[in-house]
């Protein structure tokens, strides 16, 4: 019974019109959601402002990385352009995204939520309000969780308290499809310890569209996320995605959490700290994904890349590999076929960002191993051989911008030999949790005077 799981049963104390939410409020399921599906806000209710349209000489990037290091520079992004194409994985299995999965599947969203908040409009009250709301994590007592739950999809919480009613209604329905999805499922007992809002209304729209893409479009409308800012998932799919690595030695680590930093249970916070996660017994040589059940390398799949990011890594001015996870949040979006073929023949600025500290996938690295492993995963070096690319490293990555008094070496002269010369030391800052990491305005001067030059010389070139 829904009851004995999950406590009395919502359906019983929503109103009645949230029971069962009628299809007129919605766009129909065969066809993505159109502008007019979202409600426009009540202008005389800390009316939303609209994100002016970026000046056509703004620079386009496309931006590979996850849902953590580089959402500190989103910010100060949006001061140099707002054409940027964010490619997010959707390998996450970690968190309360690993318990939407585990109990009504499909891909993680818990990266592609983490950037759309950073982008979202904060321009006024109202907006504010819906990015705490769907910023909002629940306490880790599952029971006070429940509790707090309950209170938000009901429309009692405080965190309602600035939103006007167009996008109260817009988003509660999407929580109350979500609960729906939830008590269906009565052979499954969710638990929503720490659970993310955001995730489950992410989780709420693309179940209701089937589509990962119409849940985006939804949440960055709802988010008012300006319009030439793009959150693409790698991988356009409905589908659960799991992540495996093989290391050196011939290890098969499955799962993104258990390679990046393995907790002792789904729901446990995580915590990226060098000192709290054990090292891996060797090297990562690889990562690949693998069907939802394998465990080993006879479980290899291969998923096909979205075909907007192909779209966009033909138009872009500037690719960028961002600093974080390497193996698990840069990676995995480099070695689906298509991806390597087009970087390799593009004539653009490719900058890799380099971490400031080492961590459980990095241990030990230099600078040139950074680069390596970027190379091998664009030719998909040690996977099938039949779609394998002998690039060098210089057609993958032709610029370097290292964070100063960063713990990983820079050694000059392996990246000269991999043809890559332009090696630009950038301010730094220290953080207690996390070390070394770029100090983000100082980031984004150096990736725009990076472009800059690049575009100079192209002009005087022509």
């Amino acid at each position: 019974m829904a009851d004995s799981l999950l406590g009395p049963c919502l359906t019983k104390t929503l109103p009645l019109h949230f029971t069962k939410i009628p299809s007129s409020f919605f766009p129909t399921r065969t066809t993505t959601p159109s502008m007019a599906a979202i409600p426009s806000p009540n202008p005389n209710y800390c009316s939303r402002s609209s994100n002016s349209s970026p000046s056509p000489s703004q620079p386009s990037l496309l931006v590979f990385s996850g849902g953590t290091a580089f959402n500190g520079v989103v910010e100060e992004l949006k001061s140099f352009t707002n054409r940027v194409a964010h490619v997010l994985p959707v390998s996450d299995d970690g968190g309360s995204t690993a318990e939407i999965v585990r109990v009504l599947g499909g891909p993680a969203v818990g990266d592609i939520r983490s950037r759309c908040l950073r982008l979202s409009d904060q321009s006024t009250c109202e907006a504010l309000a819906v990015r705490s709301l769907l910023g909002h994590r629940l306490p880790f007592d599952p029971r006070e969780a429940k509790l707090e739950w309950y209170d938000i999809v009901e429309g009692a919480h405080v965190l309602w308290k600035d939103v006007s009613k167009p996008y109260r209604e817009t988003i509660r329905a999407f929580l109350v499809y979500f609960q729906n999805q939830i008590l269906q499922r009565s052979d499954e007992s969710f638990c929503f310890s720490n659970g993310s809002i955001g995730n489950f209304f992410f989780a709420g729209a693309r179940i209701f569209f089937q589509s990962l893409d119409a849940a985006i479009f939804l949440f960055s409308r709802v988010s008012d996320i300006p319009s030439e800012s793009l959150i693409l998932p790698v991988i356009s799919t409905n589908d659960r995605l799991t992540l495996g690595c093989e290391l050196w030695d011939g290890t098969i680590i499955r799962g993104q959490n258990e390679i990046s930093h393995p907790t002792k249970g789904s729901l446990e916070p995580i915590n990226k700290a060098r000192s709290l996660v054990p090292g891996l017994p060797s090297r990562i040589k690889r990562v690949f994904y693998m069907s939802s059940e394998g465990q080993n390398l006879l479980h290899e799949v291969f998923p096909a890349a979205n075909p907007a990011v192909l779209e966009q890594l033909n138009n872009v001015d500037c690719i960028v590999y961002a600093m974080g996870s390497l193996f698990t949040s840069v990676c995995p979006s480099l070695v689906l076929i298509g991806v390597g073929e087009i970087i390799s023949s593009r004539s653009c600025p490719k900058v890799l960002l380099l971490n400031g500290t080492h961590d459980r996938e990095t241990s030990g690295f230099s600078a040139s191993c950074f680069a390596t492993a970027i190379t091998d995963a664009l030719n998909r070096t040690y996977g099938d051989h039949k779609n394998s690319l002998k690039n060098l490293p210089s057609q993958y990555v032709n610029t370097l911008l290292v964070p100063k008094d960063g713990e990983i070496p820079v050694d000059i002269q392996r990246l000269a030999a991999q043809g890559i010369f332009d090696v630009i030391t950038v301010n730094s800052i220290h953080d207690q949790k996390v070390g070394i990491m770029f100090d983000p305005e100082s980031l984004i001067e150096a990736l725009a005077d990076v472009i800059g030059r690049y575009r100079s010389k192209n002009v005087r070139v022509a």
